[in-house]
């Protein structure tokens, strides 16, 4: 009987990695042998599932049908294995590799990680915190916390939660510098950045007489690459910044950071995703910590 399933395992792979080497690399068979578990696939389809290129895979219109539901078939097997292993419940269990920003992992990811454990004890959970935007198939991550508008079209996502933005500065900065009375009053003061091209530029504020949105560019000699360095930079009174509110509400609530021009806060919400590779059909240990995190979020 041939092996179907380990077919489809290669094939997916493949397919998500877009190349034959690093699925091989993964595998530990030479790219060719990998070609050829694709090419034996496609015989016995009797179609072709890949344009082949010295680049990168692509998928053909039958290739990506065939993705999608190779996926949720071996989802559905590990599922099952999943439940028989479980005494015919179906319990999460296996490795489960999570990946957030360091600052929400520090604040939302650890805190709940005790009780995740104490519910499922036969997970057994791998947690890494970088402000990178890792590759979820190439770095072995099942999920990934991501906050903002998504860019990649091939995750699958779910929302488990939102923060408003607040804009803040230390007291310490405040007395120095003066505490702004308007968006105009931040030509003086020096504005951190993040040091990327976000979807609008500049900071948005409300006219709270008229209620009408507007954006403010701002500028300042510091730039970082997540709201965790722009919030450190400002609780040691670099500047004022702004940041998801998630980042900063522990500092604000201690007095370490104060939430600065409120009164023109337009109350503009980042949402926050789990997204994961694959299909919508998730292993039971997936959909059970995604469903954790948006029950306590």
């Amino acid at each position: 009987m041939d092996n179907r399933a380990g077919e489809m395992e290669v094939f997916v792979l493949a397919a998500g990695l877009k190349s034959f080497s690093a699925a091989g690399r993964r595998l530990e068979l030479s790219p060719s042998a990998v070609s050829k578990l694709v090419t034996r696939l496609e015989d016995r389809l009797g179609t072709r599932l890949v344009v082949r290129s010295t680049r990168m895979l692509q998928l053909t219109p039958e290739g990506e049908t065939y993705l999608a539901r190779a996926s949720r078939i071996l989802a559905e097997i590990a599922d099952t294995e999943e439940m028989v292993s479980g005494g015919g419940r179906m319990l999460p269990r296996g490795p489960l590799s999570v990946n957030a920003s360091v600052g929400f992992g520090e604040q939302h990811i650890l805190p709940l990680t005790k009780e995740f454990l104490t519910l499922f004890p036969d997970v057994q959970l791998d947690i890494t915190l970088t402000d990178d935007t890792v590759d979820l198939i190439r770095e072995r991550v099942d999920i990934a916390i991501r906050h903002g508008p998504l860019r990649d079209s091939s995750l699958m996502a779910r929302k488990i939660g939102q923060s408003r933005q607040v804009v803040i500065a230390s007291p310490d900065y405040v007395e120095e510098r003066g505490m702004p009375q308007s968006p105009a009053d931040l030509d003086r003061h020096n504005c951190i950045n993040f040091n990327f091209r976000r979807s609008v530029e500049g900071w948005r504020f409300r006219d709270p007489v008229t209620g009408r949105d507007f954006t403010r560019p701002v500028s300042g000699n510091l730039k970082g690459s997540s709201g965790s360095i722009i919030r450190q930079l400002c609780i040691d009174g670099l500047g004022i910044g702004r940041v998801g509110r998630f980042h900063v509400e522990p500092d604000i609530q201690a007095g370490r950071l104060v939430p600065v021009l409120e009164e023109f806060n337009p109350e503009d919400i980042e949402e926050i995703h789990a997204v994961y590779a694959g299909h919508e059909h998730l292993a039971v240990r997936i959909r059970t910590f995604i469903d954790f995190l948006a029950e306590r979020l």
